[in-house]
């Protein structure tokens, strides 16, 4: 995944919670649901940012930015902590 699509991946996320707020505001899914979904939402964010900055520290670096790859959200959450 090239930055300008994990920027792209991003805004899709960033788009989708604020659909879902609207959604919970319209009372058209509950307040559970919409926790879940955001949580998921911000794993797969807290991913992207991940993913983007080690790109970019790879580039930094003089190697090449393709060889990152997705870690898995436990890894980033509990770096995160």
């Amino acid at each position: 995944m090239k930055d300008d699509e994990i920027l792209g991946r991003i805004g899709e996320l960033i788009d989708e919670e604020h659909i879902l707020r609207g959604r919970l505001a319209a009372g058209e899914l509950t307040t559970d649901e919409e926790h879940e979904r955001i949580r998921t939402l911000e794993q797969s964010l807290d991913q992207c940012w991940d993913l983007l900055r080690r790109r970019r520290a790879s580039r930094d670096a003089g190697e090449d930015p393709d060889f990152a790859a997705p870690r898995p959200v436990n890894e980033i959450e509990d770096y995160e902590q």
